[in-house]
């Protein structure tokens, strides 16, 4: 499910702080610098966080840095920048029966079908289940939704789900966290990557596991694998929309904040 990894851009991994990069020119907007955290830091604390600018930055140890002026999006700024928040959301995941390989590569998506599609809609706060033949349940579902979040869900998703449903899922009002972390850095990160940066959390199994357990009719491991991705997925989506950047790991086994704004 997750991109393959790409070359991650150098940053120093001891010595004084190094000047922010400046931001590429964007058609609407700047962003915001990705800033390197100060090292030995690993993520946000499980417990509540200060507010940004505020003096310690969310996810660092006490005292570990200062917010400095520039590198982190101030909360009227912030606000200024993020759209309005969808009255009703769905976050989406899908599994197949087929690999890459056995369709002849990921352009073949479309060939791979559906074990099950897992579906967390804000407005019931619950997560729904659904196996092949119920995706026109699936349809009806997203056509309810101001906004339908997912993890590479433009490029993979919906080439699936449009090979064994006829429905327009490329028309819903979509929002693509991979293609906005891509958008950002210009290379691709993992959902465990950013999982595990973020929310201290990892996924519980691949996606060549569901696919073993699809060949041995597990419908219930692949479910509740499938739900766990939608609820990690889900939770990213919460809190970069709320504290306005994503954590990451880089090669210099750094943690960087990912700015975002969606």
């Amino acid at each position: 499910r997750d991109p393959e990894p790409e070359p991650n851009p150098a940053v120093p991994a001891t010595g004084a702080p190094q000047p922010a990069p400046e931001a590429p020119a964007m058609a609407t907007r700047q962003n915001p610098p990705v800033t390197p955290l100060a090292p030995g830091t690993s993520g946000p604390p499980t417990g509540p966080m200060p507010a940004p600018g505020r003096g310690e930055s969310p996810g660092m140890a006490p005292g570990a840095a200062q917010t400095l002026p520039g590198l982190m999006v101030g909360e009227q700024e912030k606000a200024a920048q993020r759209p309005p928040a969808p009255r009703r959301f769905g976050v989406l995941d899908v599994e197949t029966r087929r690999s890459a390989e056995e369709v002849g590569g990921w352009g073949n998506a479309k060939r791979m079908g559906v074990s099950v599609a897992v579906l967390y809609d804000s407005g019931l706060d619950d997560f729904i289940s659904y196996r092949q033949e119920e995706l026109p349940d699936l349809a009806k579902a997203l056509g309810v939704l101001d906004l339908v979040v997912g993890f590479n869900i433009k490029r993979f998703d919906y080439q699936v789900l449009g090979g064994v449903c006829e429905f327009n899922f490329r028309g819903l009002p979509t929002l693509d966290l991979l293609e906005k972390v891509h958008e950002r850095l210009g290379y691709r990160l993992s959902l465990d990557g950013l999982a595990a940066a973020t929310l201290s959390a990892k996924k519980s199994a691949s996606g060549l596991a569901a696919l073993a357990w699809w060949k041995e009719g597990r419908m219930d491991l692949i479910e509740e694998y499938c739900r766990k991705d939608v609820a990690l997925t889900r939770d990213l989506y919460l809190f970069g929309r709320e504290q306005g950047y994503l954590l990451f790991t880089n090669k210099a086994a750094r943690t960087v904040r990912l700015p975002v704004v969606w």
